[in-house]
């Protein structure tokens, strides 16, 4: 777990797991934030922003003394249920890739603040791979050559391996990969 303190004494301490978070598109995803502090509060107030390079932040939801206050754009998509801070995002697309900022204010005799910033990067499914041989008809005399091209039709972060009765292929005299 990475911890951010506001100071070298402060009371009030907030957690995030990671502060690079994947999630599936399509699916839900959890940002989990725990806090806590070590004084007397008369008002917690929690606040989440997103923020895409080059923008200004964007307002999500917030609340005060567990009442919830989202911004009326995002209030299907976006959840908070307080005293937790965790923000569940559902269902994620590839526009919701970004920073997630995350500030927490507690006011008792003053006001203490903290905030953490999450990376969340979206992945997409890995479609199945189509293989396509040329010549087509796949047959190949003892001197001839055959090309097999593999393809995707969607997804993120896509690692090709091509394998041999289960063991991978290097590039050598048999074989060259492009």
């Amino acid at each position: 777990l990475f911890f951010f303190y506001t100071g070298a004494c402060s009371a009030l301490k907030l957690t995030v797991p990671s502060h690079t978070i994947h999630g599936i598109e399509g699916q839900p995803l959890h940002l989990i934030v725990n806090y806590n502090f070590n004084t007397t509060a008369s008002e917690v107030q929690i606040i989440w922003l997103f923020e895409r390079p080059q923008t200004n932040p964007k307002y999500l939801l917030g609340s005060v003394n567990q009442k919830v206050v989202p911004d009326l754009e995002y209030q299907h998509k976006f959840t908070l249920i307080p005293p937790n801070a965790s923000l569940m995002i559902n269902p994620l697309h590839i526009s919701d890739e970004g920073n997630y900022i995350v500030k927490v204010n507690v006011r008792g005799n003053r006001t203490i603040a903290a905030s953490q910033k999450i990376q969340v990067a979206v992945d997409v499914p890995v479609t199945k791979p189509i293989v396509h041989t040329e010549p087509s008809s796949g047959v190949v005399e003892h001197v001839g050559n055959i090309t097999l091209k593999c393809t995707v039709g969607k997804g993120t972060r896509v690692v090709y391996q091509w394998m041999k009765n289960g063991k991978p292929l290097h590039a050598g005299p048999n074989y060259t990969f492009s």
